[in-house]
């Protein structure tokens, strides 16, 4: 069974997020934990990837939403543990007026590509990122790109719920990472 690491972003994922609600419904998907959810510290966020990544028993799917999609970005710079993938979600950009001043060390965003397999899902709408910064990023990356169409920021307030389409989105994902790595 493949492993799922949760990326939450500022803030972490309340009650709604659908981040949440799939780890509610699978114990077995585990929240990264770094010191703080409001005042993103990037060497913190880094570090508190990297710890999640090696306890894990196998190379896990990353699962990362909003800032976190830049923490895995820049986690890549610096990390050379193996993950089977990431899928990146709701990509927001860090020159954007509703990009969180609290978020700036994340802002210098690496644009090199990355050495596994990934997946940007992206709505049409997102207030935080753009499409065509999104595309620009998935081009940079090397990550597929999946439009939902208009779905907000995909979080809480986008009222997903369980998000069956994103789960399922996931699930495609983790069948291709698969059959790359086989």
């Amino acid at each position: 069974m493949t492993e799922i690491i949760h990326l939450p972003g500022i803030g972490n994922s309340g009650k709604s997020h659908w981040q949440t609600l799939w780890e509610n419904a699978n114990p077995a998907i585990r929240r990264f934990a770094p010191t703080s959810w409001g005042e993103p510290d990037l060497s913190d966020w880094v570090a508190a990837l990297e710890e999640a990544v090696r306890a894990a028993q196998t190379p896990p799917i990353l699962v990362a939403h909003s800032l976190a999609c830049l923490l895995v970005a820049h986690w890549d710079q610096v990390s050379d543990l193996p993950i089977r993938g990431a899928m990146l979600v709701a990509v927001p950009d860090p020159s954007s007026q509703a990009f969180p001043p609290q978020a700036a060390s994340f802002a210098d965003t690496p644009q090199r590509k990355f050495r596994f397999p990934s997946l940007i899902v992206a709505s049409s709408d997102d207030p935080y990122g753009s499409l065509p910064y999104v595309q620009k990023r998935a081009e940079q990356w090397g990550c597929d790109l999946k439009v939902i169409g208009a779905a907000g920021h995909i979080n809480g307030q986008s009222e997903l719920g369980d998000w069956p389409e994103g789960l399922a989105i996931l699930k495609d994902f983790v069948s291709s990472s698969r059959r790359r790595s086989d």
